[in-house]
């Protein structure tokens, strides 16, 4: 590999699979420059991705797309152009859009797309309505897609269908890119099962598990089996050296699992520590529960911790969000399980964990937490009694 004299090159290599890592389609008119960088580390992007996590590089004239194959990210959705997580119908609206268009045309109307989708969710057996909401969905689907690269406006805006159901705008599609959004455990998938089963393959251990440190945030001894988790612990100096060399990443380990620390925190899907309330709540309750680290605390006991908190930080945080602590629990909880900081437990069988509701759970701190509580500091002695001088 010419990097292994040259730092330069080794640099690029590093700068190169950082960004592939985030940006798994990487298009030319978007970044030029780092679209020259990976074509020009092709053949040595292709080998470490190929030969370290399994994953296979995909360039051509203005396309980078690395496929994750035996990655499913559990705890990384789409995201809307506000930030927010897509909701299920964008899902199923972005799955019927990328079928409807992969075999073009180029050009098409948005009134023609639409049609094109409404056959292709018949086939599908998909009810599909024209609803204010329905209609706002498919926006935030579209405007994904021109987001990175997959279409483009030539005229007009698709924004306005949002509001009017007869707003028109024409969309050049690229079906070439299109094509290469499927990954290939979708062929000759027989369902949804089936298909899941096939994404998170793990027909190397070793690829797996370099997969799951790279991709979340941390790596637990309890997602492994014991010969897993003696292997990985008996490799962490290789481990640490190949995922160092590729992403600058530094391995963390204790003895209820490893974690891969990014130093500058921008491969991480959602910072933290992180500003604004949710994040401030976040570490506030980290630290209200650090003494009950491991166990099962009830929904009821953290709406009473969050209502002290949001009258204890009533001036600082969201007016919205502090006069409702439910909705601020359910931020926070959602952020601390993304992390796996924290995870949902039910209260019985059936239940649906910290749903939101007194009796149906609660949510139980995971190890990694106590990463980011504060330390305390150290008990003082009391001085001595002085005896009576008299």
């Amino acid at each position: 590999m010419a990097s292994e004299h040259d730092p330069q090159a080794a640099l690029e290599l590093r700068v190169g699979a950082r960004h592939l890592l985030q940006w798994p389609l990487t298009c030319k008119e978007a970044d030029t420059e780092m679209f020259r960088l990976i074509r020009r580390h092709e053949a040595d992007l292709d080998r470490w991705f190929t030969q370290r996590l399994g994953y296979r590089l995909h360039v051509d004239a203005d396309t980078a797309r690395l496929f994750k194959l035996g990655s499913l990210p559990h705890r990384r959705p789409l995201r809307a152009r506000t930030g927010r997580p897509f909701h299920a119908r964008e899902y199923v609206l972005l799955s019927l859009v990328l079928a409807s268009t992969a075999a073009g045309p180029a050009v098409i109307s948005l009134r023609d797309l639409i049609e094109q989708l409404r056959s292709c969710a018949v086939e599908a057996g998909i009810e599909l309505d024209d609803g204010p909401s329905a209609r706002r969905a498919l926006v935030a689907v579209l405007q994904w897609m021109i987001e990175r690269g997959l279409a483009s406006e030539l005229h007009a805006e698709v924004n306005a269908y949002a509001g009017d159901a007869q707003a028109d705008a024409v969309l050049k599609v690229r079906p070439d890119r299109i094509a290469l959004m499927a990954l290939p455990a979708l062929a000759g998938a027989m369902g949804a099962e089936d298909l899941l089963l096939r994404a998170e393959r793990r027909d190397s251990s070793r690829q797996w598990m370099r997969r799951r440190l790279v991709e979340d945030p941390v790596l637990y001894r309890s997602d492994l089996s014991e010969a897993q988790w003696s292997e990985l612990r008996r490799r962490l100096g290789e481990e640490e050296r190949l995922l160092h060399e590729m992403f600058e990443l530094q391995l963390e380990a204790r003895a209820e699992g490893v974690a891969a620390i990014d130093s500058s925190g921008s491969l991480a899907e959602q910072a933290f520590p992180a500003s604004g309330t949710v994040g401030h709540a976040a570490l506030l309750l980290i630290e209200a529960l650090r003494d009950e680290a491991g166990a099962a605390v009830p929904w009821s006991r953290l709406l009473e911790e969050f209502e002290r908190l949001s009258q204890s930080q009533s001036k600082v945080w969201s007016r919205d969000l502090v006069a409702s602590p439910q909705r601020l629990a359910r931020r926070v909880i959602a952020l601390l399980v993304d992390l796996r900081l924290a995870e949902s437990v039910s209260s019985q069988p059936g239940d649906a964990g910290a749903s939101g509701s007194e009796g149906e759970g609660g949510v139980r701190l995971l190890p990694a937490a106590a990463r980011f509580a504060p330390e305390r500091p150290p008990e003082v002695p009391a001085p001595p009694r002085q005896g009576s001088l008299f």
